[in-house]
């Protein structure tokens, strides 16, 4: 395996010194080594993988020099339009790297929402004519590989990529991780949301919450559905009111996490805008990507109050014990919406954790039978 501390050294002898991105799995042990390694000015955890190429471009523009933006390929999606639109040789040509993480590799065992990505992903890089190299674990030419594409980048003023394959890198322990000082955990909110639910549907978000919320309906016994959004991160909420405008005789609850939220914080406003009375965001926080290494989100800084009131929601809670949790469910049952509850948790969650034995067309053709 590669060294994370080694990885970043080859980056920083070729020059590159800013990093920015959204945490992935595959990434998670170079990703806490940059955290642990450069200051705030030097390295950000993005709200969405286009927010990081466009860090990137501004980076480049102040100083000059190659940035490194790093991210799952399933967020490749999220940055197409900056890359093609504004990095692009044809348009600004800036030199970047993009270190990607290849979730769903033909031939390696993967979650479904990451098959189809992971099978076209070096067509759309080729699609997109963005130059790349591919790194294992076995690479022991990765410095050398390194040193190419960032002079390539530099060369050719324009976008370039290393595709990283499954286990490339080894274990670091990351020295700073966030915690909070909240003893609730997200499993345990989430049963007590499933004890005091009066919505007709739920609607979860991509990650552990919609894992745990499929074994705590299994554990109680329940034949409710829930759609399990899978994959999409930050598009629960406007799957939930979608759903909601279009069925404004059922009550919808979307179950959000602080990540999914900040990813596309734009969805807020045409939620408020459309006034859905109908509607409950509920926002688990923890503060961090827990799913893909635990680094910290921006929820630390975000006043989700005054985000939600300024959005239009008629209702703002905050929670963060399990009595107030139940107490602010039993009180928006007579409310109309949009309400927002943030629900405050601790990081972590079981190690047995399971995951959905339904397929998403199964999860599907379930959740429209029992709306419908």
């Amino acid at each position: 395996m590669i060294d994370p501390a080694a990885f970043y050294a080859a980056l920083s002898q070729s020059g590159v010194s800013f990093f920015a991105g959204v945490p992935d799995s595959l990434l998670k042990h170079f990703c806490a080594f940059v955290s642990d390694h450069c200051s705030e000015t030097s390295h950000v955890i993005c709200a969405n993988e286009g927010n990081a190429v466009a860090m990137g471009v501004g980076s480049y523009l102040a100083t000059g020099k190659v940035p490194l933006i790093y991210m799952q390929n399933s967020g490749l999606g999220n940055a197409i339009n900056p890359l093609l639109s504004l990095a692009d040789k044809e348009v600004y040509a800036i030199p970047m790297i993009l270190l990607i993480g290849w979730r769903g590799e033909p031939g390696i065992k993967d979650e479904p929402q990451h098959l189809k990505q992971g099978r076209v992903q070096l067509a759309l890089l080729e699609a997109m004519e963005i130059p790349y190299k591919i790194i294992a674990a076995d690479s022991t030419d990765y410095a050398e590989i390194v040193r190419d594409m960032v002079e390539e980048a530099k060369q050719s003023c324009m976008p370039v990529a290393l595709v990283v394959r499954k286990g490339t890198f080894a274990d670091y322990k990351t020295k700073a991780s966030p915690e909070t000082s909240y003893n609730m955990s997200r499993e345990e909110a989430l049963q007590v949301i499933l004890e005091t639910d009066s919505s007709d549907c739920i609607v979860s978000t991509t990650g552990k919450t919609s894992r745990e919320l499929y074994e705590l309906r299994k554990k109680r016994g329940s034949d409710k559905h829930d759609f399990l959004t899978v994959g999409s991160m930050g598009h629960s909420s406007s799957i939930a009111a979608a759903i909601a405008l279009t069925r404004p005789e059922i009550r919808v609850m979307c179950i959000d996490g602080d990540g999914a939220l900040i990813m596309h914080m734009g969805a807020m406003a045409v939620i408020g805008k459309l006034g859905l009375e109908n509607f409950v965001h509920l926002v688990i926080n923890n503060f961090c990507h827990e799913s893909v290494g635990g680094q910290a989100t921006a929820a630390e800084a975000l006043d989700m109050e005054h985000l939600a009131k300024a959005a239009g929601y008629k209702h703002y809670y905050s929670v963060a014990q399990i009595g107030q949790l139940r107490d602010a469910m039993l009180e928006i049952k007579d409310l109309s919406g949009p309400i927002l509850v943030e629900v405050r948790v601790k990081k972590g969650s079981r190690a047995d954790l399971g995951r959905p034995q339904s397929s998403p067309q199964e999860n599907k053709e379930a959740f429209m039978h029992q709306i419908r």
